[in-house]
C-alpha cells in the first residue's frame, strides 16, 4: 500500500529524499488505517466544501459590488440615466486589467476554459484563476453585465479542484477527477440543484463520461457544496416556480414546436456571441484588449438604458415570466434584447457564464410561445403560460449547449414536481437533436473547435467519426446493366472476384444493387431457363445508399444495420447519380486514414502540452538534401545541449529516435527542447544561408 501511496504522492524537488509533507501525511494514513480511495473521497468533499464557500463569497461579492455602483450611480452621477449608461463601462474597466495582467483564461464563460485544461494540461490549471475570475465577473455581473454566475463558479470550483490535486501531486487522471468534482459542486452551489450539477459535470466537462470511477466522488462534492450553500443562502431553490402540469394530451404537440423553436434561438445565440467575439478579435485590432470590456460596457449601457431588463442576470425577469406576469410583447423582445446584451458582454472580452442567460432567453421564448398558443386555442385547456416558459427553460439551453440531461434535471429540480416532466423531455430532446443537425458544437465546444482543438480528440471515440465517404470510395466503380442476362452476370462475378455490382438502366442512372445471393435465389427460383432471365428481374431495387459529405463512422452502421457488404454512394441532388461505392477494403482503409489522423491530432495535443511547460518547445525541421547532417546518425550530430531529437517523421512512417538512427534527405525531425535553441537548430541543420532564408520568411 505504502508503495502505491507514494507513486501518487511523490516528494518533488531537490530535496525529494527527505521527508516531505506528503510523506508524513501518508505515514499518518498507514498508521489511521485509511486507504486511498478513502483518502480520496476526503479530498473530494473539501473540494466540495471550499468550492460551496467559494460560490457563497462570490455571490456576496457581486451584491457588494452592486450596491457599490448603485452609489456611484446615485451619488456621482446624481441619479442620472445616463449614469446607468457608464456603470458597465466602471466594471469593464475593473474586470479589463485583471484579465489581462494577471490571467486571460478568465475571460469569457470558463468552461471552455476548463474543457481545455482538461485535454491539454492534464487538468491542471493556475491557482491565480480562482481569485481573477471571481473578482472579474464579480465586476462584470454587479456593473449589470449579461452573464451569469454559473460559469465564473464552474471555473473557480473546477481551478480549486485542480490546485488541490497538483498540491497532493496527485496523478494526472485523479486531477481530472477532482476538476469535475469542482464543476459539480458549482452548478449545485449556485442553483441548489447537486443532481443537475452532477449531470453537468459528466455530460458536459468530461463530455460523457459516465463512469463509476468518476460518478461517486462527483456526486458527494456536488452534495457538499449544496449543503454549504444551503445552510448560508437558504434551502430555496434558485427560482420560485408554481406548480405546474399537463392539462390536455394534445398539448405535446406544442410542447414539440416550443422544442423546435427552442433549437432555433439557441443555434443564433451561439452563432452571434461568436460573431462579436470575431468582431472584437478580428476588426477592432487597434483596441488592445486591456480596454475591449469598457467599450463593451458603453454599449451595454446604451442597450439597457432602452431595455433593463436585458442586464444582469436577468433572475427576476425569469420568475415573473415563470408566474406568467410579463405581456408577449415584452418577452418576445427581451429574447433579443438578451441576447445582443450577452454578446456584447462576453464578445468583447468580459467575464461571465452562459448558462443563466440561455435560460432568461427560453423563458422568454416558451413565455412568448404560451401566450400565443393561448390567443391561438382559447377553447382547450391548456397549462398556464408559465408552463411554457419552464420548458422553455430547459429547451433552449439544451439547444446551446446541447446538453439535455442537464437542462431536463436542473428545471426539475427548481420546480420540484414531475408533472412536466414529460413536456421537459420531449421538449429538451427535440431541441437538442435538431440543434445538433444544425451544427455539431455546442457553445462549449465551439469555442475550442475554433482554437484548432477537438474536445472528442481528448476520449475514446470512433476515429471514423473524422473520416469522410468522399475520401476513401471507390469511383472506377464496375457496373452492369440491368439488361445483362444471368449467364453474363455469372461470368463478370468470376472473373471480377467482386461479390456485388451497382446496376444501372439505359440512360445510365442507378435504379439497383445485385449480389451473389440473387443471382444463387434465380438458379433456385428457374432451375432450368435462369441464364436468360435479366438482371432487372433479380437486383434490389430498394437501396440502402451513402452519401460523399458523412461520415465512414455513419457508413459503416448503415452497413451493419441493413446487413449488405458494399454501399452504393450517391449525390444528396439525386439520388439516382453514381459517384462510387463503399466495399470492405474502402472501410479498412478509412480506419488506416482514421488512425493516421487521431496520431496527427495527439502529436498537435502532446506539443500544445510541451509548450504549456513555459520556456519549452516542440519543433520540426525538414532535412534538405544539402544538409550537413543527411546521411548521419543522430548520436553523430553535436546537438544543442538543450534539445532532444524526439522522432523522426519518413513519408507516412514515424520512427522513434535513437542514437544509431540514420538521418536521410527529406526526413522530418521532430525535437524537444528550450524554444531560444530554435536558432541554433536552423543553423545546425540548412547551414548557414538557408537558415537566414528562412528566419527571413518567418520574419
Amino acid at each position: 500500500m505504502s508503495e502505491n501511496r507514494q507513486s501518487s504522492f511523490p516528494c518533488g524537488g531537490s530535496n525529494a529524499s527527505r521527508p516531505c509533507w506528503r510523506a508524513r501525511l501518508l505515514t499518518t494514513l498507514d498508521h489511521l488505517g485509511i486507504s486511498i480511495g478513502v483518502f480520496f473521497t476526503l479530498t473530494a468533499i473539501v473540494v466540495g466544501y471550499l468550492t460551496g464557500m467559494g460560490a457563497v463569497l462570490f455571490i456576496w461579492l457581486i451584491g457588494a459590488m452592486e450596491k457599490g455602483f448603485e452609489w456611484v450611480r446615485s451619488v456621482p452621477f446624481g441619479g442620472s440615466p445616463w449614469g446607468g449608461v457608464l456603470i458597465p463601462a466602471l466594471g469593464g474597466l475593473i474586470a479589463g486589467p485583471l484579465i489581462y495582467y494577471f490571467a486571460q483564461e478568465a475571460k469569457g464563460h470558463g468552461v471552455p476554459e476548463v474543457m481545455q485544461a482538461l485535454l491539454l494540461n492534464g487538468g491542471r490549471i493556475r491557482p491565480q484563476v480562482v481569485v481573477i475570475k471571481a473578482a472579474a465577473s464579480a465586476a462584470c455581473i454587479g456593473s449589470g453585465g449579461s452573464a451569469g454566475r454559473e460559469g465564473p463558479i464552474v471555473q473557480i470550483g473546477a481551478a480549486l479542484g485542480s490546485v488541490i490535486g497538483q498540491m497532493l501531486h496527485f496523478s494526472e487522471r485523479l486531477i481530472r477527477n477532482l476538476v469535475a468534482c469542482g464543476a459539480a459542486a458549482g452548478i449545485a452551489a449556485t442553483f441548489n440543484a447537486p443532481i443537475a450539477g452532477v449531470i453537468f459535470s459528466l455530460e458536459v466537462i468530461l463530455g460523457g463520461e459516465f463512469t463509476s470511477t468518476y460518478f461517486a466522488t462527483v456526486v458527494i462534492s456536488a452534495v457538499t457544496a449544496s449543503i454549504v450553500s444551503r445552510h448560508y443562502l437558504g434551502e430555496s431553490p434558485a427560482f420560485l416556480v408554481p406548480s405546474y402540469g399537463i392539462r390536455h394530451p394534445g398539448e405535446l404537440l406544442l410542447y414539440f414546436l416550443l422544442g423546435l423553436l427552442s433549437a432555433v434561438v439557441g443555434w443564433l445565440f451561439v452563432t452571434t456571441l461568436y460573431a462579436a467575439e470575431d468582431i472584437a478579435e478580428k476588426k477592432l485590432t487597434f483596441i488592445s484588449d486591456l480596454w475591449k470590456p469598457a467599450l463593451g460596457g458603453i454599449l451595454l449601457g446604451l442597450v439597457g438604458y432602452w431595455m433593463p431588463r436585458a442586464l444582469g442576470t436577468g433572475f427576476t425577469s425569469i420568475e415573473m415570466a415563470l408566474a406568467g406576469r410579463l405581456s408577449l410583447g415584452l418577452m418576445t423582445v427581451l429574447i433579443f434584447a438578451k441576447m445582443l446584451a450577452t454578446d456584447i458582454t462576453l464578445g468583447s472580452g468580459n467575464s461571465g457564464g452562459v448558462f443563466a442567460p440561455g435560460l432568461f432567453m427560453g423563458a422568454m421564448l416558451g413565455g412568448a410561445f404560451g401566450h400565443v398558443a393561448h390567443t391561438i386555442l382559447p377553447s382547450y385547456m391548456l397549462a398556464p403560460v408559465g408552463a411554457y416558459a419552464l420548458v422553455g427553460m430547459a429547451a433552449a439551453f439544451a439547444g446551446a449547449a446541447h446538453a439535455p440531461m442537464t437542462a431536463m434535471l436542473i428545471v426539475f429540480e427548481m420546480s420540484g414536481d414531475y408533472r412536466l416532466i414529460l413536456p421537459l423531455m420531449l421538449a429538451t430532446g427535440v431541441s437538442t437533436v435538431v440543434s445538433r443537425a444544425m451544427r455539431r458544437d455546442s457553445i462549449y465546444t465551439l469555442k475550442l473547435t475554433r482554437r484548432g482543438i477537438n474536445w472528442e480528440g481528448g476520449r475514446d471515440v470512433d476515429v471514423l467519426q473524422h473520416v469522410k465517404v468522399e475520401e476513401v470510395m471507390t469511383t472506377d466503380v464496375d457496373t452492369v446493366p440491368e439488361s445483362t442476362t444471368l449467364e453474363e452476370l455469372e461470368a463478370l462475378f468470376n472473373a471480377t472476384r467482386h461479390h456485388g455490382f451497382p446496376v444501372l438502366d439505359e440512360a445510365g442512372r442507378l435504379v439497383g444493387m445485385v449480389a451473389l445471393e440473387d443471382l444463387a435465389r434465380a438458379k433456385e427460383r428457374w432451375p432450368q431457363e435462369w441464364r436468360s432471365h435479366t438482371v432487372g428481374e433479380i437486383a434490389s431495387r430498394e437501396l440502402v445508399v451513402a452519401y460523399p459529405d458523412e461520415t465512414m463512422a455513419d457508413a459503416l452502421r448503415r452497413l451493419g444495420l441493413y446487413d449488405v457488404s458494399r454501399l452504393p454512394v450517391v449525390s444528396r441532388m439525386d439520388h439516382r447519380h453514381l459517384l462510387g461505392v463503399i466495399r470492405r477494403t474502402d472501410i479498412i482503409r478509412a480506419y488506416r486514414r482514421a488512425m493516421v489522423n487521431r496520431l496527427n491530432a495527439q502529436h498537435v495535443i502532446s506539443k500544445a502540452r510541451l509548450h504549456a511547460l513555459g520556456g519549452s518547445a516542440v519543433m520540426e525541421f525538414e532535412l534538405y538534401p544539402t544538409s550537413v547532417v543527411a546521411g548521419k546518425r543522430v548520436s553523430e550530430v553535436q546537438w544543442p545541449r538543450e534539445c532532444l531529437v524526439v522522432a523522426v517523421k519518413r513519408d507516412s512512417e514515424v520512427i522513434v529516435a535513437h542514437g544509431d538512427t540514420l538521418l536521410h534527405p527529406g526526413d522530418r525531425l521532430i525535437i524537444y527542447g528550450a524554444a531560444s535553441c530554435a536558432a541554433e537548430l536552423e543553423h545546425l541543420l540548412h547551414g548557414e544561408e538557408q537558415a537566414k532564408e528562412g528566419e527571413a520568411e518567418a520574419a
